[in-house]
């Protein structure tokens, strides 16, 4: 495989890690040092460090039952970014997002990620 090749498919095996809820396949994509950065001023904003906390974050978001709609997976000859269109609603609140979540990969696992959002304002009022 090539490292374009290597990339897609760990941006494949965490999209999908993240859509079903396994966390131990999360887990088993990340450096034990991973951080995760969130925009916004909300309960999943800020950053995540270490693996089990980025786990924790990936429960966090996932709990307010998301839908992670995949648009694209896109590489580079070292990182990996998936385009996502985020979907929910609870109660009257509805959250309708465009993200890039960009994995900065290290020896084919994530080292780090930090999400890009089109709607901050939103997932701030989601996020509570």
């Amino acid at each position: 495989m090539t490292v374009y090749e290597d990339n897609y498919s760990l941006g494949k095996q965490f999209h999908a890690a993240l859509a079903t809820a396994d966390w131990d396949a999360i887990r088993s994509l990340l450096h034990e040092d991973a951080t995760w950065e969130l925009p916004g001023d909300n309960t999943i904003s800020g950053m995540a460090h270490g693996a089990d906390g980025v786990v924790e974050r990936a429960r966090k978001i996932a709990g307010y039952g998301l839908n992670f709609a995949l648009l694209h997976i896109l590489v580079s000859p070292r990182n990996m970014a998936l385009s996502l269109h985020n979907t929910a609603q609870r109660g009257d609140l509805v959250l309708d997002e465009h993200l890039s979540t960009v994995c900065t990969v290290r020896d084919g696992k994530i080292a780090a990620i930090e999400t890009y959002l089109s709607d901050v304002d939103g997932m701030n009022a989601f996020f509570v």
